[in-house]
Protein backbone atom coordinates (compact mmCIF):
# COMPACT_ATOMS: atom_id res chain seq x y z
CA UNK A 1 0.00 0.00 0.00
CA UNK A 2 1.01 3.48 -1.00
CA UNK A 3 1.96 5.12 2.33
CA UNK A 4 3.02 8.44 0.80
CA UNK A 5 -0.91 8.76 -0.76
CA UNK A 6 -1.89 7.72 2.29
CA UNK A 7 -0.56 10.39 4.42
CA UNK A 8 -2.03 12.92 2.61
CA UNK A 9 -5.36 11.94 3.38
CA UNK A 10 -7.32 13.37 6.28
CA UNK A 11 -7.69 9.40 7.73
CA UNK A 12 -3.72 9.13 8.27
CA UNK A 13 -3.10 12.71 8.74
CA UNK A 14 0.27 13.22 11.26
CA UNK A 15 0.61 9.37 11.24
CA UNK A 16 4.20 7.93 10.56
CA UNK A 17 4.96 5.65 8.22
CA UNK A 18 5.20 2.97 10.59
CA UNK A 19 1.77 4.47 12.32
CA UNK A 20 0.08 4.02 9.19
CA UNK A 21 1.39 0.54 8.77
CA UNK A 22 0.19 -0.45 11.85
CA UNK A 23 -2.94 1.06 11.58
CA UNK A 24 -3.14 -0.92 8.16
CA UNK A 25 -2.85 -4.12 9.90
CA UNK A 26 -4.98 -3.60 12.62
CA UNK A 27 -7.69 -2.26 10.47
CA UNK A 28 -7.44 -5.42 8.31
CA UNK A 29 -7.29 -3.14 4.99
CA UNK A 30 -7.97 -4.61 1.88
CA UNK A 31 -8.01 -3.07 -1.48
CA UNK A 32 -11.08 -4.14 -4.03
CA UNK A 33 -11.84 -3.46 -7.60
CA UNK A 34 -15.17 -1.66 -8.50
CA UNK A 35 -16.66 -1.30 -12.65
CA UNK A 36 -18.79 2.17 -13.25
CA UNK A 37 -21.93 1.03 -11.93
CA UNK A 38 -21.22 -1.16 -9.38
CA UNK A 39 -22.34 -1.15 -6.08
CA UNK A 40 -19.79 -0.76 -3.22
CA UNK A 41 -22.26 -0.74 -0.22
CA UNK A 42 -26.12 -1.04 -0.44
CA UNK A 43 -28.82 0.27 1.91
CA UNK A 44 -30.42 -2.32 4.45
CA UNK A 45 -26.86 -3.71 4.98
CA UNK A 46 -24.95 -3.10 7.92
CA UNK A 47 -20.84 -2.60 7.51
CA UNK A 48 -17.63 -2.67 9.38
CA UNK A 49 -15.67 -1.13 6.89
CA UNK A 50 -15.33 2.44 5.55
CA UNK A 51 -14.20 3.34 2.42
CA UNK A 52 -11.08 5.61 0.81
CA UNK A 53 -11.32 5.90 -2.86
CA UNK A 54 -7.68 5.09 -4.16
CA UNK A 55 -8.69 5.31 -7.79
CA UNK A 56 -11.90 6.50 -9.61
CA UNK A 57 -15.20 8.24 -7.55
CA UNK A 58 -18.62 7.01 -5.97
CA UNK A 59 -21.60 8.95 -5.37
CA UNK A 60 -23.39 8.43 -2.31
CA UNK A 61 -27.04 8.20 -3.09
CA UNK A 62 -30.74 7.31 -1.92
CA UNK A 63 -32.58 5.11 -3.80
CA UNK A 64 -36.42 4.42 -3.03
CA UNK A 65 -38.28 1.20 -3.67
CA UNK A 66 -40.26 3.40 -6.08
CA UNK A 67 -37.13 3.87 -8.44
CA UNK A 68 -36.27 7.88 -7.13
CA UNK A 69 -32.88 8.87 -6.74
CA UNK A 70 -31.34 11.52 -4.55
CA UNK A 71 -27.40 12.30 -5.04
CA UNK A 72 -26.16 13.34 -1.33
CA UNK A 73 -22.63 13.69 -1.65
CA UNK A 74 -19.49 11.92 -4.01
CA UNK A 75 -16.11 10.66 -2.65
CA UNK A 76 -13.31 11.58 -5.41
CA UNK A 77 -9.28 9.88 -5.05
CA UNK A 78 -8.29 10.67 -1.18
CA UNK A 79 -11.95 10.81 0.05
CA UNK A 80 -13.69 8.65 2.61
CA UNK A 81 -17.36 7.68 2.89
CA UNK A 82 -19.53 4.93 5.47
CA UNK A 83 -17.36 5.94 8.27
CA UNK A 84 -20.29 6.84 10.60
CA UNK A 85 -21.92 3.42 9.83
CA UNK A 86 -18.78 1.50 10.17
CA UNK A 87 -18.59 2.98 13.49
CA UNK A 88 -22.23 2.58 14.95
CA UNK A 89 -22.36 -1.57 14.72
CA UNK A 90 -25.46 -3.19 13.53
CA UNK A 91 -27.27 0.06 12.14
CA UNK A 92 -28.23 -0.37 8.21
CA UNK A 93 -26.97 2.09 6.01
CA UNK A 94 -29.76 4.59 4.65
CA UNK A 95 -28.04 5.18 1.17
CA UNK A 96 -26.41 2.99 -1.38
CA UNK A 97 -22.81 3.53 -2.63
CA UNK A 98 -21.96 3.79 -6.33
CA UNK A 99 -19.01 3.86 -8.22
CA UNK A 100 -19.11 6.37 -11.01
CA UNK A 101 -16.43 5.12 -12.68
CA UNK A 102 -13.77 2.39 -12.51
CA UNK A 103 -12.72 2.54 -9.32
CA UNK A 104 -10.07 1.36 -6.66
CA UNK A 105 -11.35 1.49 -2.95
CA UNK A 106 -9.63 0.63 -0.01
CA UNK A 107 -11.77 -0.89 2.87
CA UNK A 108 -10.82 -0.54 6.56
CA UNK A 109 -12.80 -2.56 9.24
CA UNK A 110 -12.92 0.03 12.04
CA UNK A 111 -15.34 -1.37 13.98
CA UNK A 112 -17.04 0.14 17.11
CA UNK A 113 -15.66 3.66 18.52
CA UNK A 114 -15.55 1.53 21.91
CA UNK A 115 -12.85 -0.17 20.39
CA UNK A 116 -10.83 2.49 18.96
CA UNK A 117 -10.75 3.97 22.41
CA UNK A 118 -9.50 1.01 24.10
CA UNK A 119 -6.63 0.96 21.80
CA UNK A 120 -4.24 3.41 23.59
CA UNK A 121 -1.82 3.13 20.08
CA UNK A 122 -0.48 6.53 18.83
CA UNK A 123 -2.49 5.65 15.54
CA UNK A 124 -5.37 4.89 17.52
CA UNK A 125 -5.29 8.30 19.39
CA UNK A 126 -5.20 10.04 15.97
CA UNK A 127 -7.21 8.27 13.83
CA UNK A 128 -10.04 8.95 16.16
CA UNK A 129 -9.16 12.90 15.88
CA UNK A 130 -9.14 12.48 12.49
CA UNK A 131 -12.36 11.14 12.08
CA UNK A 132 -14.31 13.19 13.73
CA UNK A 133 -12.78 15.76 10.97
CA UNK A 134 -13.91 14.15 8.43
CA UNK A 135 -17.21 14.11 10.00
CA UNK A 136 -17.59 17.27 10.72
CA UNK A 137 -16.68 18.46 6.70
CA UNK A 138 -19.54 15.94 6.03
CA UNK A 139 -21.81 17.44 8.37
CA UNK A 140 -20.61 20.83 6.41
CA UNK A 141 -21.13 18.82 2.68
CA UNK A 142 -25.13 17.57 3.58
CA UNK A 143 -25.70 21.07 5.29
CA UNK A 144 -25.03 22.87 2.02
CA UNK A 145 -27.25 20.44 -0.11
CA UNK A 146 -29.72 20.69 2.33
CA UNK A 147 -29.82 24.47 1.53
CA UNK A 148 -29.40 24.34 -2.42
CA UNK A 149 -32.45 21.86 -2.08
CA UNK A 150 -34.42 24.07 0.26
CA UNK A 151 -34.77 27.00 -2.42
CA UNK A 152 -37.50 27.63 -4.00
CA UNK A 153 -37.93 26.78 -8.22
CA UNK A 154 -35.15 25.11 -10.00
CA UNK A 155 -33.43 28.49 -10.95
CA UNK A 156 -33.10 29.33 -6.93
CA UNK A 157 -31.38 25.85 -6.22
CA UNK A 158 -28.74 26.36 -9.00
CA UNK A 159 -28.04 29.39 -8.15
CA UNK A 160 -27.67 28.76 -4.85
CA UNK A 161 -25.92 25.59 -5.67
CA UNK A 162 -23.01 27.41 -7.95
CA UNK A 163 -22.60 29.89 -5.99
CA UNK A 164 -21.14 27.50 -3.14
CA UNK A 165 -18.77 25.94 -6.05
CA UNK A 166 -17.61 29.47 -6.83
CA UNK A 167 -16.92 30.39 -3.58
CA UNK A 168 -15.06 27.11 -2.86
CA UNK A 169 -12.81 27.80 -5.83
CA UNK A 170 -12.50 31.42 -5.42
CA UNK A 171 -13.38 32.13 -9.06
CA UNK A 172 -16.47 32.54 -10.99
CA UNK A 173 -15.30 29.83 -13.51
CA UNK A 174 -15.25 26.45 -12.47
CA UNK A 175 -15.94 22.51 -13.40
CA UNK A 176 -18.58 20.99 -11.58
CA UNK A 177 -18.27 17.00 -10.44
CA UNK A 178 -21.75 16.60 -11.85
CA UNK A 179 -23.32 15.18 -15.28
CA UNK A 180 -26.32 16.42 -15.95
CA UNK A 181 -28.47 13.75 -14.54
CA UNK A 182 -26.29 13.58 -11.54
CA UNK A 183 -26.85 17.46 -10.75
CA UNK A 184 -30.58 16.78 -11.54
CA UNK A 185 -30.46 13.97 -8.51
CA UNK A 186 -28.32 16.18 -6.94
CA UNK A 187 -30.58 19.39 -6.41
CA UNK A 188 -33.86 16.70 -6.51
CA UNK A 189 -35.56 18.02 -9.84
CA UNK A 190 -35.87 16.60 -13.05
CA UNK A 191 -33.71 16.48 -16.12
CA UNK A 192 -35.34 17.55 -18.60
CA UNK A 193 -36.55 20.47 -16.61
CA UNK A 194 -33.21 21.57 -15.12
CA UNK A 195 -31.61 21.38 -19.13
CA UNK A 196 -34.37 23.97 -19.36
CA UNK A 197 -33.98 26.25 -16.97
CA UNK A 198 -29.87 26.14 -17.69
CA UNK A 199 -30.52 27.14 -21.12
CA UNK A 200 -32.50 29.72 -20.07
CA UNK A 201 -30.64 31.36 -17.23
CA UNK A 202 -28.03 31.19 -19.77
CA UNK A 203 -30.08 32.96 -22.37
CA UNK A 204 -30.99 35.87 -19.86
CA UNK A 205 -26.99 36.52 -19.39
CA UNK A 206 -26.39 34.80 -15.92
CA UNK A 207 -24.38 31.73 -16.57
CA UNK A 208 -22.42 30.38 -19.41
CA UNK A 209 -22.00 26.87 -19.51
CA UNK A 210 -20.29 23.87 -21.79
CA UNK A 211 -21.03 20.27 -20.35
CA UNK A 212 -19.75 20.47 -16.67
CA UNK A 213 -17.71 23.53 -17.17
CA UNK A 214 -20.08 27.09 -15.67
CA UNK A 215 -19.12 30.80 -15.11
CA UNK A 216 -21.19 32.83 -13.56
CA UNK A 217 -21.86 36.16 -15.39
CA UNK A 218 -21.63 40.09 -13.68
Amino acid sequence: MNTAFLSETVLFKGMSENEISSALDALRAKEKTFKKGDSVMLSGKTTPYMGLVTLGCVTIEVNDIWGNRSILSRAEKGEFFAETYALLENEPMLVDVIATKDSNILLLRIGSLKNLLANQSSWSVKLISNILMISSQKNLLLASRSYHTSQKGIRGRVMAYLNTVSLKNGSREFNIPFDRQQLADYLNVERTALSKELAKMQKDGLISFRKNHFSIMT
